[in-house]
């Protein structure tokens, strides 16, 4: 077999760069380890920046997304019984989209249907070769029976855990991470947010966020130790503790109810460097993790996909590769930024096991400026609805 351009990897990123090429008559194949309805089942985050939605306009793929979506102009911090407004439109001219990464998926998969998207799922053994030559091919098994592509390009977005990255050397690769001190534990419920808008609350006790899905569907999320598994917390001790951290009157209007999906994520700030090795590209969690303050992990993804679509679409449109060839230092000038962002916002929010009292008062103070000047928040809303291309 072979195709413009082999997608490693069957999540949102890859799926919106399959489907960006296609509108653009650019054949792809896409390659998943998972089943699809795995792949729809896995929860992840809500908030979609602004080029994230411009990019499934281009993809033919917003109209759910427009309907259904919830478009926030801003966000509301807290930290004891004090809380202020970032008020995003005000600021930038943009606002967010609630609209959850599997709704994302979904669409993506729906699209990817009706035009006859080629993918294979429960794909084993995928190993890259010749990727740093103008022949690049893909080695793969689908229920015990070897299969190879050959192709152009092409694009790992098989995150962290997946092969893409690992084919790229070690002596020309360099890795950059922070392990956070703590995790968060996060519960589904099928009840109504308790604010219309995402709360990120700071507190002695530690972090904790109050997100939604939709008016019937909230995902709320607090701070513990990376020891701590899903079964130690029963619900009801969950949501006391998230009472706890919330001003009271957001507390007093709380409506809970029993969870349907409760776990624990790691936080860690990760970049590999570079993204392109000859003909093959890193796009998403394949090259880079935030800490999921500030819901930036789909969004830098995005952006990635944004660099390598229309690197990829001059090059099968002119025969120019300058935007395949500036693709790495473009994606990683943004990824950067995110990086700070996140790391910035969650170093703000949370509590350090090493924390001294001068650090507890800076933290304090630096909340305190936010709050009262107007250049800051600024500067916060720019990141949070998503830096430009």
């Amino acid at each position: 077999m072979r195709t413009a351009v082999v997608i490693i990897g069957g999540g949102p990123s890859g799926l919106l760069l399959s489907q960006l090429l296609h509108v653009h008559g650019i054949d792809t194949v896409v390659l998943e380890r998972k089943t699809k309805d795995y792949v729809l089942n896995r929860v992840r985050a809500g908030v979609l920046e602004r080029g994230m939605l411009d990019l499934m306009r281009q993809a033919g793929v917003a109209d759910r997304m427009e309907k259904e979506g919830h478009s926030h102009s801003g966000t509301v911090i807290s930290y004891g019984e004090k809380t202020f407004r970032i008020d995003f439109v005000e600021h930038t001219g943009h606002a967010v989209m609630i609209y959850g990464q599997t709704e994302v998926t979904r669409d993506l998969y729906e699209a990817h249907e009706e035009t006859g998207g080629k993918i294979d799922f429960n794909v084993e053994n995928v190993v890259i070769h010749n990727a740093n030559t103008d022949a690049p091919h893909v080695i793969y098994k689908v229920d015990g029976e070897s299969r190879r592509i050959d192709c152009d390009f092409v694009a790992g977005c098989d995150g962290f855990h997946g092969v893409s990255r690992q084919t790229i050397p070690l002596d020309v690769r360099r890795e950059y991470e922070k392990i956070y001190p703590f995790g968060w534990l996060g519960i589904l419920s099928e009840t109504p947010p308790v604010h219309h808008e995402l709360i990120y609350a700071a507190s002695k006790r530690g972090f904790a966020l109050c997100s939604m899905r939709n008016e019937n569907l909230s995902r709320y999320y607090i701070q513990c130790a990376l020891s701590e598994k899903p079964e130690d917390w029963t619900d009801e001790a969950f949501w006391e503790e998230l009472k706890r951290r919330i001003p009271t009157k957001q507390a007093e209007e709380l409506i809970t109810g029993p969870s349907i999906e409760k776990s624990i994520a790691p936080l860690r700030s990760f970049v590999t460097e570079p993204m392109r090795w000859g003909r093959l590209f890193l796009c998403g969690d394949a090259a880079h993790i935030v800490p999921p303050t500030g819901a930036k992990g789909l969004n830098t993804a995005a952006s990635d996909v944004h660099y390598l679509f229309n690197g990829l679409r001059d090059y099968y449109g002119n025969g120019t590769t300058d935007g395949i060839d500036s693709y790495s230092t473009k994606a990683l000038a943004r990824v950067w930024k995110a990086e700070r962002f996140s790391w910035w916002f969650s170093s703000l929010m949370h509590r350090y096991p090493d924390q001294s009292e001068f650090d507890l008062k800076m933290q304090i103070a630096e909340i305190e400026f936010l709050r009262t000047n107007h250049a800051a928040q600024k500067a916060m809303a720019e990141n949070y609805v998503g830096l430009p291309y």
